[in-house]
């Protein structure tokens, strides 16, 4: 949703309104992030983007603040650094309005509320900008609309029940994940009210496939496509002896540390010739393979396929198959450029952040590039296609 400049130049000339707030710059960051989680959430239902003018003052003089495309980079880069969650739709831009310089975020509606700042739900109403209360966020929970949501966020055909939850491991594991300590011990939600909180379970009271993947007691009865096959090749073709096969399954936490454990046991040190002394490095960096199976987990296709995530690790590269194409803004073009990521699955994202497997989003490409380089391997080669994304990676020289 854009806002005509008459618009925004009236929003920028009144007082503040629920849809309104003023900062003279960034530097208190964590009260523009609440802000942007307050607008998210949309308490009073507009449905119309609230707006945050950084360079202008309370009393609506300009702070002639200097914005620059650093700070621009700086507010843009808190949608997907996986503090407020699931991520806000915000556009930001350097406007000047009544001959002020000024950066603008523009926040949507959230579709999928209640959304959080470090585990806490913010809301406006008029001048007043707080957490939200237990009835504030069960009106919040009122408002979702599933129809617009991604397929993670809905039930799985078939009538999969609580039953098939984990309670045990939500209430011990991910639940203190999610939350701060003091906002779980001054909630007195059920189970299932703190299930709903957290859009893991439907209107209905049903488990949500993000549900099933990070809590089902057994994931592959739902969804049979979510496991990673794994194969050792002894050679540089499939036609080659195979040295080791497995399958990975069980919830996304479950896959991911058996994962990292195959990483440890599959990597080689290698001899690197020249020098006085004998130096030795490995024939791939543990830190770029983990963060390329994260990502090929994460962003995945769960719907409509019953393909895993296949590995097959020759003698001379690591290929890496994920099921589903480019997604959003991400392209053929662009796929792998920095700064550019988009999320099929926003809710199994908040998941893997929430569990700490997931610390900085839409830089995973970026670090695996990086420590590749460090270890003298080759650059990654990328095939994208409708149907998959196919990684591989060299081995080091």
């Amino acid at each position: 949703m854009t806002l005509e400049p008459k618009e925004m130049e009236a929003l920028y000339n009144n007082g503040e309104t629920d849809r309104v707030e003023r900062k003279e710059s960034a530097n208190d960051g964590d009260k523009v992030r609440q802000a942007i989680c307050a607008f998210a959430n949309d308490l009073p239902n507009y449905r119309e983007p609230g707006v945050i003018f950084i360079g202008q003052r309370d009393d609506l003089s300009c702070a002639n603040l200097q914005i620059d495309d650093r700070l621009l980079q700086q507010l843009g880069g808190w949608r997907a650094e996986g503090r407020i969650l699931p991520f806000p739709v915000m556009h930001v831009t350097n406007q000047r309005i009544n001959g002020c310089d000024v950066a603008v975020i523009v926040v949507e509606p959230s579709d999928n509320p209640p959304v959080k700042f470090d585990g806490r739900v913010w809301i406006r109403t008029g001048p007043r900008r707080a957490t939200a209360t237990l009835e504030e966020e069960r009106r919040l929970l009122e408002k979702r609309r599933w129809g617009n949501l991604t397929f993670d966020a809905h039930g799985m055909p078939g009538g999969a029940t609580l039953d098939d939850i984990n309670l045990r491991s939500f209430a011990e594991e991910y639940l203190p994940s999610a939350f701060p300590p003091d906002v779980i011990k001054e909630n007195g939600r059920s189970d299932e009210e703190k299930l709903r909180a957290l859009r893991l379970l439907t209107p209905q009271g049903l488990p949500t496939v993000t549900a099933l993947l990070v809590l089902g007691k057994n994931v592959r009865a739902w969804i049979p496509g979510a496991y990673v096959q794994f194969l050792r090749i002894d050679g540089l073709t499939l036609v080659d002896p195979i040295r080791n096969e497995r399958t990975i399954d069980g919830t996304l936490g479950d896959q991911l540390r058996a994962l990292d454990e195959l990483i440890k046991a599959n990597i080689e040190q290698r001899a690197i010739v020249g020098g006085v002394e004998r130096q030795t490095s490995w024939d791939y960096p543990e830190v770029a393979l983990r963060q390329l199976l994260r990502n090929a987990l994460l962003h995945r296709t769960y719907e409509g396929t019953n393909a895993p995530v296949r590995i097959t690790w020759y003698n001379d590269r690591v290929e890496i198959q994920s099921p589903g194409g480019p997604y959003g803004q991400v392209t053929r073009d662009n796929f792998g450029q920095p700064g550019v990521t988009d999320y099929r699955n926003p809710n199994i994202a908040e998941a893997l952040k929430n569990l700490g497997y997931v610390e900085r989003f839409g830089v995973g490409i970026a670090i695996a590039k990086d420590a590749l380089a460090k270890n003298n391997n080759p650059e990654l080669e990328y095939t994208i296609e409708d149907q998959h994304v196919h990684v591989m990676v060299p081995r080091a020289t």
